[in-house]
């Protein structure tokens, strides 16, 4: 494995989450928001005839009433697109930072760092509906992938707590805690509030650690 196939791997499934599944469902729904499914991602919301569109692991998986049609990533966006019979894009003017994808790149996924963001997301899903259940029981968000950042995230009581893929400041999936008013201290390393790798919090329990101490700080 090259040094850089794990920032390939995260952009080109970045690239697939904002052109192949959320640009289709924002077109028809209005909505973006993912959801973090076995093995990757995928829409919370269909629509026409679509009843999901999801990546699992190294392939693109497309369900529309009576048929499923899974599809290696492998070749271009509009290739792609066109082999998973869906319009791609959508996303255009939505937010202003993103993957930097276009329809003519080449998809570069390594199967190895597609199963570590995989499993970073699931992760942080489960992490983030046990502090939303501790904090807001019934009431606790549903946890959202969102395509701008690529992380999955909530917010309670003005923190935002989330997991990321990694990015250019932190090149590995790290959890994070955000309040909406900076806080001081030495738990808070980053200039939106604090982040661990998590390499370093050892699974669910840890992540589930890190966040609760974000919030008794955040106070």
């Amino acid at each position: 494995m090259s040094s850089d196939t794990p920032a390939a791997t995260r952009r080109a499934l970045h690239g697939t989450a904002e052109l192949l599944v959320a640009g289709p469902q924002y077109r028809g729904t209005g909505k973006m928001r993912l959801a973090v499914r076995p093995g990757g991602f995928g829409t919370s919301r269909s629509w026409d005839d679509v009843l999901g569109i999801a990546v699992d692991r190294t392939d693109l998986v497309v369900r529309r009433s009576g048929d499923e049609r899974r599809i290696p990533l492998a070749g271009t966006y509009a290739e792609l697109a066109a082999a998973a019979g869906l319009e791609p894009g959508g996303l255009e003017g939505a937010y202003g930072d993103g993957s930097g994808v276009v329809l003519d790149d080449e998809v570069d996924i390594d199967p190895a760092a597609a199963a570590r963001l995989a499993a970073a997301w699931a992760v942080g899903d489960a992490a983030l509906r046990a502090i939303g259940a501790e904090v807001a029981g019934d009431d606790a968000p549903t946890p959202v992938l969102w395509p701008e950042h690529f992380d999955v995230a909530i917010t309670l009581d003005e923190v935002n707590y989330g997991v990321s893929p990694g990015d250019s400041t932190i090149p590995e999936p790290y959890a994070y805690v955000g309040p909406f008013q900076p806080r001081q201290g030495p738990f808070w390393n980053q200039p939106f509030g604090a982040a661990r790798p998590l390499a370093e919090l050892a699974g669910e329990d840890g992540v589930l650690a890190f966040f609760r101490e974000g919030r008794a700080l955040a106070g």
